[in-house]
């Protein structure tokens, strides 16, 4: 006989391609995936379910599955009292969204592990995130739950019943909201207001620990900075971006950004990296180039993308998920360094410039969370210039920065030899959308072909693996495995990423599918009666509510990025049946956010747009003629939000350009030479060929 500790198991995930259903293939619990075999055997036993949802990356997830799934005793109860799904909320994000509400509703809490124990047919009586094995403080154990939960099934379902009808009455009110007014300009000034009240004047971002990089809340401040030339409000931008990318948050050693920062100075991160915080990332960064002209600011881009195409990029060009923030069992193990071990590697010179440089102490520079003990370990952040430390060392600064490079990279590849973190290698369609948008216009601001580039090849592979024959898009790509019909952030973000790659290619297929994948939302997702856009399609699995989610978390909501996308796609092609779908979103959202603005901070990036003032611009000339280029290029570099572009180039794209957006059938070159045709709100100017002219159209200077 096996020892325990060697025993392996073997249940239903093993045959799942979602990294997270994977990691607990082997756990004693008798695991099954969402399906109908699991709700019939619960029917038949007349059992409970026990319903975790998690994700591969998650680092309390792992700390639940070491202690309890993967714990016979553990094992053999949930055996015993239910019938046990597990769900990657990833790949699932209809089933996380109804089932955290639930939570939300029951503990005023959520997060993950989300715990959720349900009856057959799919109804929720007990929510928790995070239980221990063994009851501790006021949190119960499983252990100690479990027999209490079939204790109380067998009998007292009066009381479950009780529970269950109260859910279900508080879900339908949620879900009944009633139509509301348009929403005016006054919202920009109010979120503005609310972020003022919570920005943190010494180290950016908003609130206290734990901080989230909230890229949305920073694109959104810079709208209002551009419309009322508010200077705090660029202010608010740029002192978080500036303690970001010097803070711990940031990989200094291998680039890339971490989830969030544990802490209210930037340094102590939660050490996950998620695609989806590196494509907002690369977008606020971008901008604030654009608005700025900083350079620096175009460096820490041009580091996402090198950690981007290094270590989330597939060999087919699409984007993983994520990394981990454990390696080998131990959170940011892979990221930190002891003082000594950084003295063995360098040179004295080296060690003197980078320790003074990164803030590297012998002693370590953070303490421990939970016990504020001193850790031995480092994590290099930035809090001083360059050039007053190179004063100290009786160097120039680009000298100090040489030496500093040239020990970080020593660094880095000796960390390269350190078992890595787990990297959840799925593919998902909201996810990579949202990264090609940033890539795209990321690329064009900065006129860096390789990012256009990644993003096309991201695109291609999205267009031909999850998008199937008859045209259906498809959420999850996994180990050559399309799973799951794809929901409203597919369709948001895939179109956000078609959108920005038009206008950083000007290839009108791009354009062309935008549109189609456009009508195809508007056909399943749309709510007909009361605006904005459900969460789940018409050909979705009906779950508990079919929810429409209006707010941002760590991404912007799907409804905020459709009416981004609508608004755009109506100036494009001069359709304002699109622009009244994104209204329409407005109203249907606007109870909810007149209540907080600046939880919608997407949302009213759309509304900036919406109302104005709005650039269309066509260009019409050669592609490849020095005129053309250098008009597109002038549009680009500068931080011009409210404006769709347009480009009349080649024989073939002006045709196809001419049947997408009839309003540009006209548009030609003057005299030979590119030409700006610049409509403002509406109203069209006399077409230029003068470079300055046409910025002075656009409220801007020339660069």
């Amino acid at each position: 006989m096996k020892d325990k500790k060697e025993r392996k198991f073997s249940n239903r995930l093993a045959q799942e391609k979602s990294p997270y259903l994977l990691q607990h293939a082997e756990n004693p619990v008798d695991w099954f995936p969402w399906n109908d075999e699991a709700f019939e055997k619960a029917k038949k036993e007349d059992n409970p379910i026990f319903l975790s949802i998690g994700y591969s990356t998650c680092h309390w997830c792992h700390v639940m599955a070491h202690e309890s799934f993967e714990d016979e005793e553990v094992a053999s109860l949930m055996n015993d009292a239910f019938v046990n799904i597990k769900v990657d909320r990833e790949e699932r994000p209809d089933i996380d969204g109804v089932y955290m509400q639930v939570a939300q509703m029951m503990t005023q809490r959520g997060g993950w592990p989300l715990t959720i124990i349900m009856t057959p047919d799919k109804k929720p009586f007990y929510a928790g995130t995070y239980i221990p094995k063994k009851g501790r403080y006021n949190m119960p154990g499983m252990l100690d739950l479990i027999p209490q939960i079939k204790k109380i099934w067998e009998s007292d379902r009066s009381n479950i019943d009780e529970i269950i009808q109260n859910i279900e009455t508080a879900l339908t009110n949620t879900s009944g909201e009633a139509v509301g007014d348009a929403i005016t300009e006054d919202a920009l000034q109010s979120a503005f207001n609310q972020l003022s009240q919570r920005f943190d004047e010494k180290l950016g971002g908003f609130g206290r620990a734990p901080k989230f990089p909230s890229p949305h809340n920073l694109m959104l401040l810079l709208r209002i900075w551009k419309r009322y030339d508010d200077p705090r409000a660029l202010g608010m931008v740029e002192t978080t971006l500036e303690e970001m990318r010097k803070g711990g948050l940031f990989d200094q050693v291998g680039y890339g950004f971490h989830r969030y920062s544990t802490d209210a100075n930037w340094l102590l991160p939660h050490f996950e990296k998620m695609l989806y915080d590196q494509a907002g990332l690369m977008m606020i960064y971008t901008e604030a180039y654009q608005a700025t002209k900083k350079s620096h600011y175009a460096d820490v881009v041009k580091k996402i993308f090198t950690y981007l195409i290094r270590d989330l990029m597939s060999p087919e060009g699409s984007f993983y998920s994520a990394e981990d923030a454990d390696s080998e069992g131990v959170e940011g193990k892979f990221y930190v360094w002891s003082y000594e071990e950084i003295q063995s590697l360098l040179t004295e010179k080296e060690t003197e410039a980078f320790t003074k440089f990164y803030n590297i102490e012998p002693r370590g520079n953070f303490l421990e969370e939970a016990t504020r003990e001193e850790t031995g370990f480092n994590i290099p952040h930035i809090t001083s210039n360059a050039e007053d430390i190179a004063n100290e060392f009786g160097l120039e600064a680009n000298e100090l920065l040489e030496i500093v490079e040239s020990a970080k990279m020593k660094l880095f590849t000796e960390r390269e030899k350190r078992v890595r973190p787990h990297r959840d290698e799925k593919i998902l369609t909201d996810w990579n959308g949202f990264m090609i948008a940033a890539l795209s216009k990321a690329g064009a601001a900065l006129d860096d072909v390789d990012l256009v580039n990644a993003a096309e090849q991201a695109m291609k592979f999205l267009l031909e693996n999850l998008i199937n024959e008859k045209g259906e898009l498809y959420h999850r790509y996994s180990d050559g495995e399309v799973a799951h019909r794809a929901f409203l952030d597919d369709y948001a973000y895939i179109i956000y990423g078609l959108l920005e790659l038009y206008e950083a290619t000007f290839e009108p297929k791009y354009l062309e599918r935008a549109k189609q994948l456009t009508d195809d939302m508007l056909l399943h997702f749309l709510d007909v009666d009361n605006g904005g856009f459900f969460f789940t399609a018409d050909y979705s699995e009906e779950l508990l509510v079919r929810r429409k989610d209006s707010y941002d978390g760590a991404m912007p909501s799907g409804n905020s990025i459709a009416m981004l996308n609508l608004i755009r796609l109506a100036r494009l092609l001069g359709d304002s049946k699109y622009e009244d779908h994104a209204t329409a979103i407005g109203k249907a959202f606007s109870s909810d956010i007149n209540r907080a603005h600046s939880a919608f901070s997407m949302m009213l990036v759309g509304l900036d747009f919406a109302i104005g003032p709005s650039y269309e611009i066509v260009i019409a000339g050669k592609p490849e003629n020095d005129d053309t280029r250098e008009m597109l290029n002038q549009i680009r570099k500068n931080f011009i939000p409210r404006k769709i572009v347009l480009l009349r180039g080649t024989e073939k794209q002006s045709r196809t350009i001419s049947k997408l957006a009839p309003f540009t059938k006209y548009h030609e070159p003057l005299n030979g030479k590119a030409t700006a045709h610049v409509c403002v709100d509406h109203n069209c100017k006399l077409p230029t060929t003068d470079l300055v002219k046409m910025m002075n159209l656009l409220g801007e200077e020339l660069h």
